[in-house]
Protein backbone atom coordinates (compact mmCIF):
# COMPACT_ATOMS: atom_id res chain seq x y z
CA UNK A 1 0.00 0.00 0.00
CA UNK A 2 1.38 3.80 -0.70
CA UNK A 3 -0.28 6.36 0.71
CA UNK A 4 0.96 10.34 -0.97
CA UNK A 5 0.50 13.18 0.77
CA UNK A 6 0.67 16.42 -0.83
CA UNK A 7 -0.31 18.53 1.89
CA UNK A 8 2.11 21.97 2.07
CA UNK A 9 4.07 22.34 5.40
CA UNK A 10 2.12 25.26 6.75
CA UNK A 11 -0.87 22.75 6.70
CA UNK A 12 0.78 20.14 9.19
CA UNK A 13 0.10 20.64 12.76
CA UNK A 14 2.32 19.25 15.60
CA UNK A 15 1.27 19.42 19.19
CA UNK A 16 2.98 18.31 22.63
CA UNK A 17 6.11 17.27 22.23
CA UNK A 18 7.05 18.13 18.59
CA UNK A 19 5.40 21.49 18.94
CA UNK A 20 8.65 23.48 18.84
CA UNK A 21 9.65 21.91 15.71
CA UNK A 22 9.23 22.61 12.37
CA UNK A 23 8.24 19.59 9.84
CA UNK A 24 10.42 20.85 6.56
CA UNK A 25 9.90 18.45 4.23
CA UNK A 26 13.03 19.57 2.01
CA UNK A 27 16.67 17.78 1.34
CA UNK A 28 18.53 18.30 4.77
CA UNK A 29 15.16 19.14 6.37
CA UNK A 30 12.59 16.66 8.47
CA UNK A 31 9.71 14.77 7.59
CA UNK A 32 7.12 14.76 10.46
CA UNK A 33 4.45 12.12 9.76
CA UNK A 34 1.57 10.58 11.73
CA UNK A 35 1.38 6.95 11.97
CA UNK A 36 -0.86 5.76 14.11
CA UNK A 37 -3.33 5.93 17.01
CA UNK A 38 -1.10 5.79 20.58
CA UNK A 39 -3.21 3.60 21.92
CA UNK A 40 -0.98 0.16 20.19
CA UNK A 41 2.39 -0.02 20.64
CA UNK A 42 4.84 2.07 17.96
CA UNK A 43 4.98 0.97 14.76
CA UNK A 44 8.28 -0.26 12.76
CA UNK A 45 9.73 2.73 10.53
CA UNK A 46 12.40 2.55 8.19
CA UNK A 47 14.13 4.86 5.46
CA UNK A 48 16.08 2.99 3.53
CA UNK A 49 17.31 0.47 5.27
CA UNK A 50 17.40 2.48 8.75
CA UNK A 51 15.35 2.09 11.96
CA UNK A 52 13.36 5.70 12.14
CA UNK A 53 12.38 7.45 15.31
CA UNK A 54 8.64 7.22 16.82
CA UNK A 55 7.95 9.57 19.14
CA UNK A 56 4.40 9.71 21.15
CA UNK A 57 2.66 13.51 20.13
CA UNK A 58 -0.74 13.56 22.16
CA UNK A 59 -2.61 11.18 21.28
CA UNK A 60 -0.62 9.60 18.41
CA UNK A 61 2.24 8.37 16.35
CA UNK A 62 4.99 10.56 14.84
CA UNK A 63 7.77 9.40 12.89
CA UNK A 64 10.72 11.70 12.53
CA UNK A 65 12.77 11.08 9.60
CA UNK A 66 15.94 12.96 8.68
CA UNK A 67 16.20 13.57 4.96
CA UNK A 68 19.48 13.37 3.24
CA UNK A 69 20.67 16.79 1.69
CA UNK A 70 21.45 14.72 -1.63
CA UNK A 71 17.89 13.55 -1.50
CA UNK A 72 15.80 14.42 -4.72
CA UNK A 73 12.78 16.28 -4.80
CA UNK A 74 9.62 14.67 -5.57
CA UNK A 75 8.41 11.57 -3.40
CA UNK A 76 10.21 10.12 -0.46
CA UNK A 77 9.00 6.55 0.78
CA UNK A 78 9.62 5.05 3.68
CA UNK A 79 7.57 2.01 5.26
CA UNK A 80 5.46 1.51 8.25
CA UNK A 81 4.93 -1.74 9.41
CA UNK A 82 6.21 -2.94 6.20
CA UNK A 83 3.65 -0.97 4.52
CA UNK A 84 5.05 2.08 2.20
CA UNK A 85 4.17 5.52 2.81
CA UNK A 86 5.09 8.41 0.56
CA UNK A 87 5.52 11.76 1.03
CA UNK A 88 6.55 15.01 -1.05
CA UNK A 89 9.77 16.80 -0.38
CA UNK A 90 9.96 20.72 -1.72
CA UNK A 91 12.87 22.24 -2.80
CA UNK A 92 15.54 24.41 -1.19
CA UNK A 93 18.66 26.04 -2.17
CA UNK A 94 21.99 26.49 -0.17
CA UNK A 95 24.29 28.58 -0.84
CA UNK A 96 28.19 28.66 -1.73
CA UNK A 97 31.36 28.93 0.32
CA UNK A 98 35.12 29.51 -0.12
CA UNK A 99 37.53 29.67 2.61
CA UNK A 100 41.54 29.40 2.34
CA UNK A 101 42.98 27.06 4.56
CA UNK A 102 46.73 27.76 5.15
CA UNK A 103 47.54 24.35 6.19
CA UNK A 104 47.33 22.19 3.20
CA UNK A 105 46.95 18.82 4.78
CA UNK A 106 43.64 19.44 5.75
CA UNK A 107 42.95 19.92 1.76
CA UNK A 108 45.44 17.51 -0.16
CA UNK A 109 46.29 15.31 3.54
CA UNK A 110 49.28 12.27 2.62
CA UNK A 111 48.98 8.76 2.82
CA UNK A 112 49.43 8.49 6.51
CA UNK A 113 46.71 10.99 7.35
CA UNK A 114 44.37 9.36 5.06
CA UNK A 115 44.94 6.11 6.92
CA UNK A 116 44.42 8.23 10.14
CA UNK A 117 40.84 9.96 8.72
CA UNK A 118 39.83 6.41 7.66
CA UNK A 119 40.13 4.98 11.26
CA UNK A 120 38.34 8.13 12.78
CA UNK A 121 35.19 7.79 10.29
CA UNK A 122 34.48 4.45 11.37
CA UNK A 123 34.28 5.67 15.24
CA UNK A 124 32.60 8.99 14.24
CA UNK A 125 30.24 7.13 11.58
CA UNK A 126 29.67 4.40 14.31
CA UNK A 127 28.43 6.87 16.75
CA UNK A 128 26.00 8.88 14.26
CA UNK A 129 24.82 5.80 13.11
CA UNK A 130 23.53 4.46 16.42
CA UNK A 131 20.20 3.71 17.53
CA UNK A 132 19.14 2.84 20.91
CA UNK A 133 15.89 2.03 21.39
CA UNK A 134 14.48 4.02 23.91
CA UNK A 135 11.31 6.79 24.45
CA UNK A 136 12.62 9.92 23.20
CA UNK A 137 9.86 13.09 24.54
CA UNK A 138 11.13 15.38 22.20
CA UNK A 139 13.46 16.64 19.94
CA UNK A 140 13.63 20.54 20.19
CA UNK A 141 17.18 21.63 21.45
CA UNK A 142 18.38 24.30 23.75
CA UNK A 143 21.62 26.20 21.92
CA UNK A 144 24.98 24.46 23.09
CA UNK A 145 26.65 28.07 23.20
CA UNK A 146 25.68 31.47 23.12
CA UNK A 147 26.62 33.25 19.96
CA UNK A 148 26.17 33.69 16.23
CA UNK A 149 24.55 31.10 14.38
CA UNK A 150 25.75 31.28 10.95
CA UNK A 151 23.24 29.67 8.40
CA UNK A 152 26.07 27.28 7.05
CA UNK A 153 24.04 24.01 6.61
CA UNK A 154 24.17 22.75 3.55
CA UNK A 155 27.07 25.08 1.93
CA UNK A 156 28.54 23.66 -1.24
CA UNK A 157 32.16 24.38 0.04
CA UNK A 158 35.54 25.21 -1.42
CA UNK A 159 38.87 24.56 0.10
CA UNK A 160 41.34 26.67 -1.81
CA UNK A 161 39.06 26.57 -4.26
CA UNK A 162 38.71 22.64 -4.27
CA UNK A 163 35.29 21.16 -4.07
CA UNK A 164 34.11 19.38 -1.08
CA UNK A 165 30.94 17.81 0.25
CA UNK A 166 28.53 20.23 1.64
CA UNK A 167 28.59 21.86 5.30
CA UNK A 168 26.60 18.99 7.55
CA UNK A 169 26.79 21.47 10.85
CA UNK A 170 25.95 24.78 12.24
CA UNK A 171 29.03 27.13 12.90
CA UNK A 172 28.48 28.92 16.43
CA UNK A 173 31.04 32.23 16.73
CA UNK A 174 32.07 32.36 19.80
CA UNK A 175 35.50 32.97 21.64
CA UNK A 176 38.10 30.21 22.73
CA UNK A 177 37.26 28.44 26.42
CA UNK A 178 33.57 29.56 26.02
CA UNK A 179 31.52 26.03 27.97
CA UNK A 180 29.78 24.18 25.69
CA UNK A 181 26.57 22.49 27.24
CA UNK A 182 24.33 19.38 26.79
CA UNK A 183 21.44 21.05 24.72
CA UNK A 184 19.29 17.69 25.59
CA UNK A 185 20.07 15.16 27.99
CA UNK A 186 22.04 11.64 26.21
CA UNK A 187 24.36 9.72 26.59
CA UNK A 188 28.59 10.21 24.92
CA UNK A 189 29.35 7.76 22.78
CA UNK A 190 32.47 9.32 21.24
CA UNK A 191 35.33 11.75 22.09
CA UNK A 192 38.77 12.45 20.86
CA UNK A 193 40.90 14.47 18.77
CA UNK A 194 40.30 14.23 15.05
CA UNK A 195 41.88 15.21 11.60
CA UNK A 196 39.22 17.43 10.41
CA UNK A 197 36.92 18.36 13.80
CA UNK A 198 39.79 18.40 16.08
CA UNK A 199 38.62 17.98 19.83
CA UNK A 200 34.82 16.14 19.25
CA UNK A 201 32.75 14.89 21.30
CA UNK A 202 29.11 13.31 20.33
CA UNK A 203 26.25 12.72 22.40
CA UNK A 204 23.50 9.84 21.64
CA UNK A 205 19.71 11.44 22.95
CA UNK A 206 17.98 7.67 21.78
CA UNK A 207 16.41 6.27 18.98
CA UNK A 208 19.21 7.56 16.27
CA UNK A 209 18.71 11.35 17.33
CA UNK A 210 22.37 12.53 17.76
CA UNK A 211 24.25 15.46 18.36
CA UNK A 212 28.11 16.76 17.63
CA UNK A 213 30.73 19.18 18.83
CA UNK A 214 33.82 19.76 17.08
CA UNK A 215 37.02 21.86 17.01
CA UNK A 216 36.99 22.01 20.83
CA UNK A 217 39.78 23.32 22.91
CA UNK A 218 38.96 21.52 25.65
CA UNK A 219 36.78 17.60 26.37
CA UNK A 220 34.65 18.26 29.60
CA UNK A 221 33.31 14.49 29.01
CA UNK A 222 33.72 10.98 28.64
CA UNK A 223 32.80 8.16 26.75
CA UNK A 224 29.47 6.22 28.49
CA UNK A 225 28.97 9.02 30.42
CA UNK A 226 25.36 10.34 31.32
CA UNK A 227 24.33 14.17 30.44
CA UNK A 228 21.70 16.11 31.61
CA UNK A 229 20.75 19.01 29.82
CA UNK A 230 22.65 22.14 30.28
CA UNK A 231 25.52 19.67 31.74
CA UNK A 232 29.03 20.99 30.47
CA UNK A 233 30.65 19.31 27.46
CA UNK A 234 33.72 21.21 27.12
CA UNK A 235 35.11 24.64 25.65
CA UNK A 236 34.69 26.33 22.73
CA UNK A 237 38.70 26.02 20.54
CA UNK A 238 40.12 25.90 17.01
CA UNK A 239 41.39 22.16 16.63
CA UNK A 240 41.06 20.19 13.64
CA UNK A 241 40.68 22.21 9.75
CA UNK A 242 39.04 25.68 10.88
CA UNK A 243 39.76 29.39 10.23
CA UNK A 244 39.58 30.33 13.56
CA UNK A 245 37.60 29.45 16.99
CA UNK A 246 33.84 28.55 16.85
CA UNK A 247 31.59 25.55 17.34
CA UNK A 248 30.68 23.61 14.68
CA UNK A 249 27.37 21.80 15.85
CA UNK A 250 26.06 18.83 14.14
CA UNK A 251 22.47 16.98 14.46
CA UNK A 252 21.82 13.57 13.08
CA UNK A 253 18.44 11.57 12.65
CA UNK A 254 18.64 7.97 11.26
CA UNK A 255 22.53 8.19 10.58
CA UNK A 256 21.17 12.00 8.15
CA UNK A 257 22.80 15.33 8.79
CA UNK A 258 19.54 17.67 9.24
CA UNK A 259 19.66 21.48 9.64
CA UNK A 260 20.48 22.34 12.96
CA UNK A 261 18.32 25.46 13.06
CA UNK A 262 15.11 23.18 12.57
CA UNK A 263 15.40 21.96 15.98
CA UNK A 264 17.22 24.71 18.01
CA UNK A 265 14.88 26.68 20.44
CA UNK A 266 14.45 30.46 19.67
Amino acid sequence: MIRTLLAPVAALATTAALAATADSRRPGGIVIEDVGAADRPAPVVEFDGRRIMTMRDGGRWKAVVGVPLGAETGPLRFSVDGNTVSVTLFPHGYAEQRLTIRNRSYVTPDQAQLDRIGRERKIIDAALNNFRDVPVDGIDLAAPVEGRRSSSFGLRRFFNDQPRSPHKGMDIAAASGTPIVAPRAGIVTATGNYFFNGNTVIVDHGQGFVTMYCHLSEIGVEEGQDVARGGPLGTVGATGRVTGPHLHFGTYLNGTAVDPSILLED
